[in-house]
Formats: structure tokens, C-alpha cells, sequence
């Protein structure tokens, strides 16, 4: 299934900023059309062969890929130093119950979670679509990262490659720079290195928009919750521009860290990171969190997960899921009226809101 190539892997990654004189301009008109996935052979996306008797599935966009509605992230015990084997197993388990979708980042335990999903990639790389992430904004810088992620995921291909965490108008204006790293993102998806590019962000839905207006992404994962409608609405601002485009929607931030769940009892404040801080319990069920976000039109939701027991209680949700009315949907966001600040922390606060 791996894409075919007739270059030299590093040779390719090495090559410097000079050799790209001749790709295109990245910009173009805000209603440009979005593009669709390159020519790949029939049949040649991975394929899990539980997925589709394990949760509904939806389209990932134009890719012509179908993702499970539940999807497994790379956080959580999967970025944990020590936690080696236990992430293995989580990631085993998520495969052999139908999870077909895997999302990473190249700084999620400075590259822990890209090892410890890459021992797994090893033997199962054909039953996952797989996604990482690069937080440089240089072209070199970028394909460094690539390089590096490529080697610790321990596969010659990227099924999405993603802008991690687009925040501000430095972080636009860098990337699409004369030196920027657009310009590698568009290097790797010609030579067949990564087939999909995608963005992501928590900050702020008007710097991503602006993104979607500048360059044609196949992917968009976005941080939306229960609390998400009270304060820089991603719900409200970005998902909807996302789906006039018609790219894959992925949503994370589920349940910030177990933050927004009733379950979840706050440690002492001194133990808490300060952006984090609060004496709140959540307010949430890990199915309403769940359910919430598979309501909306998403392709499908990452959430990172502790143990076994919860990427097996995960996809028991998602085998049984129905989407939610109008009224139970305001119902969870008015359960999160208390707790907005816990569940958001990733917005842009410096305002003083």
C-alpha cells in the first residue's frame, strides 16, 4: 500500500530551498475550488477490517477514505515516558476493535508518541490512516521534522502531515513565507511522501479561516467541546467554513484532558499547571462528550485515553451512537456554563475575557 516512488528518501529531505523555485505560488483566490487527494491506485488506502462492523463511518472529506467516527490520539498515557508498553497495548486494542484512524505530533513527548505508535506501525501500518504534525515554520526546519517523524513512526509515508497549532499572524506569515513551511508541505505531497496536507488549531477560528482562504487543505483538525459555543465559537466561526470548502473535519479536545468530566476531581491548585488551574470538577459523562461531538459534522473525533479500559469504553460509545437532538445538544452546552474557562484553556484569554 505504500505509495511508489523512484527518489531517495533523504536525498529528498535534504534537498534545500533552492530546488523549489519551481512550485507554485500557494496563495490563491478565496473561492478557489479545494482540492482533492492525489491519483492514488484503487484500493490502496489502509484498510481495518473491523471498522466498519464496529461504528458508523463517515467520509474524511475528499480523500476518498472512510474513518471511523471514533479515532485515537496520541496524547494522554501515548506521550508518557515509562509508559512504553502499556502504550502499545492501548494502541494494539484501539486497531483490533476497528479504530482507523491514528493522530500524533512530532512534539508529543518529544517524539515519544511518535515511537511508541511506530512499534506498532512496524507490523500494522496498513490498517490505520495516519496523521502527524509539524510546530516548525520554516521550510528546512519542516523537513527535518519529517524526517525525524517519518523514522520514529517507522513508515516511508505520511497519510496526512498537518500544521501544528496555528495561533497567530506571525505563525501565518511564517508559514507562507518565501522560506516557509508550506512550500515543504507542498514538496512532500507532490513527491508522494505524505498524501494529504491538513491544519490544526485551539486558539483562535479566524487565523485558521484565513489559512483555509490561502491554501487548499485536505484536512482541518479543530478544538471543539460542550463549552466551545461560549467563547471564540470553533463551532460557530470555523466548522462551518470547513464543510463549504467540503474537507475532512477531524475534532479534538473532547474532554480537555478529562477536565470537563464529572468524574475528574481537581488536585490541588499548586499541582496544576496555571493555565490549567481551577477547583471545578467537569460537567460531563465521557458519552455526552463523546456523543456531542460526533453530532456535529465531523468526520470524526481523536480523544487520548489513559488505559485499555477506556479506548474499550470509546469505541463501546461510538458502536452505539445516534446523533443527538437540538435540545440535548443546548443541553450539554449549558451544562458547560461553569466550567467554560477549564474547558477552553487553549483559546486565546490575554484579554482578559
Amino acid at each position: 500500500m505504500k505509495p511508489k516512488r523512484n527518489f531517495n528518501r533523504r536525498q529528498f529531505l535534504g534537498t534545500s530551498m533552492a530546488a523549489t523555485a519551481g512550485i507554485a505560488m500557494v496563495s490563491k483566490p478565496a473561492n478557489a475550488k479545494a482540492s482533492t487527494t492525489p491519483d492514488q491506485p484503487e484500493g490502496k488506502h489502509p484498510f481495518n477490517p473491523k471498522t466498519f462492523g464496529a461504528m458508523p463511518t463517515n467520509a474524511l472529506g475528499k480523500t476518498g477514505y472512510k474513518v471511523g467516527i471514533l479515532s485515537l490520539g496520541g496524547q494522554a498515557t501515548i506521550e508518557t515516558e515509562g509508559r512504553e508498553n502499556l502504550s502499545e497495548k492501548i494502541i494494539n486494542r484501539a486497531l483490533d476493535l476497528g479504530v482507523n484512524y491514528i493522530d500524533t505530533a512530532a512534539s508529543y513527548g518529544r517524539g515519544l508518541s511518535q515511537k511508541n505508535i511506530g512499534r506498532v506501525m512496524k507490523t500494522r501500518r496498513n490498517e490505520t490512516w495516519l496523521s502527524t504534525k509539524s510546530h516548525r515554520r520554516s521550510y528546512d526546519e519542516s523537513m527535518q521534522l519529517l524526517e525525524e517523524s517519518l523514522t520514529n513512526l517507522q513508515t516511508d509515508h505520511l497519510d496526512t502531515w498537518q500544521l501544528h497549532n496555528v495561533k497567530t499572524q506571525e505563525d501565518v506569515d511564517q508559514i507562507f513565507a518565501d522560506d516557509g513551511a508550506i512550500k515543504a508541505f507542498e514538496k512532500a505531497k507532490s513527491e508522494g511522501m505524505v498524501r494529504c496536507l491538513g491544519i490544526t488549531g485551539h486558539y483562535e477560528p479566524i487565523v485558521l479561516k484565513q489559512c483555509m482562504d490561502r491554501f487548499d487543505f485536505d484536512t482541518i483538525l479543530m478544538a471543539v467541546n460542550g463549552a466551545d459555543v461560549h467563547y471564540l465559537s470553533f463551532k460557530n466561526y470555523l466548522l462551518p467554513e470547513a464543510q463549504k470548502k467540503g474537507i475532512g473535519i477531524i475534532s479534538m479536545k473532547v474532554a480537555t484532558r478529562g477536565r470537563m468530566l464529572s468524574t475528574w476531581t481537581p488536585p490541588p491548585i499548586d499541582e496544576q499547571p496555571s493555565r490549567l488551574a481551577t477547583t471545578k470538577p467537569g460537567a460531563l459523562t465521557i458519552k455526552e462528550a463523546l456523543q456531542y461531538n460526533m453530532t456535529l459534522p465531523v468526520s470524526t473525533t481523536i480523544i487520548g485515553v489513559d488505559d485499555v479500559a477506556q479506548i474499550e469504553e470509546n469505541v463501546k460509545i461510538a458502536s452505539e451512537f445516534s446523533p443527538l437532538s437540538e435540545d440535548e445538544m443546548a443541553a450539554i452546552e449549558y451544562k458547560c456554563l461553569p466550567i467554560v474557562r477549564q474547558g477552553l484553556y487553549f483559546r486565546r484569554w490575554e484579554l482578559g475575557v
